[in-house]
């Protein structure tokens, strides 16, 4: 177990009625003991918790635990912290049903995305299920895929399962990254990590659950062709051989988006009470409607008589009432169960960790619905409903610009207190669901290896049965001029040297590219071919992977040594300046008062200052 220091939390939460409870997980903020240079403009600066997971096989009641979040973790099992998108076919400018999702892992992230083939299974077979770390490789052995063979994975053992299920005859063809993300028959996910009020562990690991979300979103690709068919299986799944989160204390839950060309569904799942099944929820997003998803649930009152189309708009877990009232946290005289105030432990980390990037995506892709950027409690208090309206026609483009979305012009300043985090951070993925082209073509998965507001989205095909090389290459052990979450990686560090005036360059080359890249989209014929997607993609990849890596080298010459390409030196702002105090010396030199003096002024005050500031920009000339 490893010791803790106790911080608390900044802003705390109001009284509510108390849930089982293991005692407090006790974190410390202790940066400055390490040592570690903590720099509030990292993307990933406040991402990091430590956790602590009990061993043995009894199950986890979490509800009352919080976290400070830190830039270290020092625990074996990682928190993702994900922002995840959906948008019904009505709400989207060309009338397919979107959704998204940012892969906000941590140091050892394994970022490629590769193609697993549909597969043929004898009778009898079975299906092996994994242990899923989260880190890299996240696989080593054959499932059809040549970046997860052994020999291509040196150093590392191969994996070794935990448990199988009856395998079905046949599997469909899908994209993978952490998770499942586009299958051939345009069932498309995106994830989102959640606290919950119960946690488990899994088989071989002290626990008796079955599946993480990865593995179950994986297994919703191989065998769904609708998305209300994929939330019902991983349902299933989930109640019958045990859910355990692959997160942290932080992450017991988990929460997906799942849509197809028709429709989309925010599906939310948790361990139960005894860590051998699961309660699960979901809820139908609105045709005309987006929903988003921030590390905490957000489905409230479900309503099992309302329907669309004759089916029903809410499907959920036998589960979900008996465990809530046997807990005494809801009866039926109280009326539709909230599932979110029964069975989320809240935002983790902080306050405004989950909520703010919920206000954060609605005041762009809904901006007309006025919403609160600030707020109590999230858990008890429905500030953000879990899905609304809007006027606006969305693209992936505009999806894209919420997940690099930092809050700017928005009054929210993330540079005081924990450095409250933003949308933007780490790679992000979009599936988008075409109903009116054929499924291999109208499938189309926009992928950006590393931070969003960084890296260039690139669309593939489902039907193209292939990734292009330069985004199967992701090791986070070397660096590879052949890898485009390299070539991201490296130009976003370097970034970091000037950001306002070097992520100018590099958002030009975003536009340009990703704009070029969406009128061809949009121009997909039915008839194209597999192998004509499969080459449009590599070349397209190739012609971002050279664009990235020319960046560092245009960036240096242009911004070298604080001067821009040459010309006058670009100085500090006012503010900084002010802030260090450089007005208050050290005092110039002693002056010959026969001498001529340039740039001399002594009226003092603002005028003072101006003068130091150009002196500080070396632009007055002796």
């Amino acid at each position: 177990m490893v010791s803790r220091w106790v911080a608390e939390p900044t802003v705390p939460y109001p009284a509510e009625k108390s849930k089982p409870c293991c005692g407090r997980v006790l974190v410390c903020l202790v940066v400055r003991l390490l040592g570690v240079t903590l720099q509030p403009w990292f993307y990933h600066a406040a991402d990091y918790s430590l956790a602590f997971v009990p061993s043995g096989p009894a199950p986890i009641h979490l509800s009352g635990m919080w976290a400070t979040s830190l830039l270290v973790a020092l625990a074996a099992r990682h928190t993702t912290a994900c922002t995840t998108l959906i948008v019904g076919k009505d709400a989207s400018v060309d009338g397919s049903v979107m959704a998204t999702h940012s892969d906000d892992g941590e140091s050892n992230p394994d970022a490629r995305v590769v193609y697993v083939p549909a597969m043929d299974h004898a009778p009898g077979a079975t299906r092996p299920i994994y242990y899923d770390t989260e880190d890299f490789p996240r696989f080593v052995g054959d499932r059809g895929v040549e970046a997860y063979l052994q020999k291509n994975n040196p150093g590392f053992n191969a994996s070794v399962p935990i448990g199988h299920i009856p395998q079905v005859e046949h599997t469909f063809g899908y994209f993978e990254a952490t998770y499942g993300i586009l299958n051939e028959h345009q069932v498309g996910i995106g994830e989102s990590t959640c606290s919950s009020v119960f946690g488990a562990q899994a088989r071989g690991h002290g626990g008796h659950a079955l599946f993480s979300v990865d593995s179950l979103s994986r297994i919703a690709l191989e065998r769904s062709k609708s998305a209300r068919e994929a939330v019902q299986l991983m349902g299933d799944l989930a109640v019958a051989e045990g859910f355990y989160g692959a997160g942290s204390f932080e992450g017991t839950g988990e929460s997906l988006m799942v849509i197809d060309p028709r429709e989309g569904f925010i599906f939310h799942v948790l361990p139960d009470h005894s860590g051998k099944s699961a309660v699960w929820a979901a809820q139908r997003v609105g045709d005309s409607q987006v929903g988003v998803v921030a590390n905490m649930f957000t489905i409230r009152h479900l309503l099992p008589n309302r329907t669309t189309r004759g089916q029903p708009d809410f499907l959920f877990s036998d589960s979900v009432h008996e465990i809530a009232q046997r807990s005494g946290w809801w009866r039926p005289s109280d009326g539709p169960l909230d599932f979110t105030r029964v069975y989320s432990d809240g935002e983790y980390a902080h306050k405004f960790y989950s909520g703010r990037r919920l206000w954060g995506a609605y005041r762009l892709l809904a901006p007309d619905v006025p919403m609160p950027s600030d707020y109590s409690d999230l858990r008890p208090s429905p500030v953000y409903p879990a899905t609304v309206s809007t006027r606006r026609k969305l693209s992936p483009l505009d999806l894209i610009a919420v997940h690099r979305d930092m809050y700017s012009a928005s009054g929210v300043t993330k540079l005081r207190g924990a450095w409250e985090r933003s949308i933007a951070l780490y790679r992000t993925s979009q599936t988008h669901a075409r109903g009116w082209l054929p499924p291999t073509i109208g499938g189309v998965a926009w992928y950006g290896p590393h931070a969003a507001h960084g890296t260039c989205f690139l669309p593939l095909h489902i039907g193209a049965q292939a990734v292009p090389a330069p985004h199967a290459d992701a090791d986070p052990r070397s660096v590879s001029r052949r890898s485009a979450y390299w070539a991201h990686k490296f130009v976003l560090n370097l970034a970091r040297a000037r950001y306002s005036d070097m992520m100018g360059v590099v958002r030009a080359v975003q536009r340009r590219l990703e704009a070029a890249a969406w009128e061809r989209v949009r121009a997909d014929s039915p008839a194209a071919a597999a192998a004509s997607l499969a080459a449009t993609s590599d070349a397209e990849a190739e012609v971002i992977l050279a664009e990235w890596w020319a960046l560092p080298d245009e960036l240096m010459l242009r911004f070298a040594d604080g001067w821009a390409s040459n010309g006058p030196a670009m100085g500090y702002v006012d503010a900084w300046l002010k802030r260090v105090g450089w007005e208050e010396g050290p005092p110039e030199p002693p002056r010959d008062p026969a001498l001529p003096r340039c740039c001399q002024d002594t009226s003092g005050g603002a005028a003072s200052f101006a003068m130091s500031r150009r002196r500080a920009m070396r632009s007055c000339k002796r």
